[in-house]
């Protein structure tokens, strides 16, 4: 038996024991949570740097192939008319043009071209028509205009203008 005075345990303090106990450390998980974000930046901010410098680095190849794809073009048509053969010139011609011309119409984030470039390039672009013409009539005289215009890109792609 019980001495006086002496209780049992009720089940509402049973109950808060056991509720206390299951109690969440908030302060402490909270600290855990700051501790794992840092780790997680302290390997994150590295690696986005570098992918930062490769994404500059892939645009900046990206930019040279497309340069060099414009020039070996023209370049191509200068062989193709040296050896007589007028239509696959005329054709790699226009291409040449239609490239150039989205290149220098195109805003400047997405040019290949400085401002400075593009007004020089814009001369090439009005010779466009007779040249094709010329090269359709496979005219002698394309040869020695589509090398002017092969020198005249070459200077001003390559030298900054």
């Amino acid at each position: 038996m019980r001495a006086v005075g002496q209780h049992a345990p009720s089940k509402s303090n049973v109950l808060s024991s056991r509720i206390s106990a299951l109690a969440i450390p908030w302060k402490r998980v909270a600290l855990y949570a700051t501790i794992a974000l840092g780790f997680f930046l302290l390997g994150f901010l590295p690696m986005w740097f570098k992918s930062s410098r490769a994404i500059e680095q892939r645009d900046a190849a990206q930019r040279g192939v497309r340069l060099a794809q414009l020039q070996n073009t023209l370049a191509a048509a200068v062989i193709d008319v040296q050896r007589g053969h007028y239509e696959p010139a005329r054709q790699l011609t226009s291409d040449f043009y239609t490239n150039l011309r989205r290149q220098v119409d195109g805003d400047d984030s997405g040019s290949l071209f400085t401002p400075v470039q593009r007004e020089g390039l814009s001369s090439l672009l009005a010779e466009r028509d007779e040249l094709i013409t010329l090269l359709a009539r496979s005219d002698p005289e394309a040869t020695d205009r589509l090398f002017n215009v092969y020198s005249t890109y070459n200077k001003l792609a390559n030298n900054g203008g």
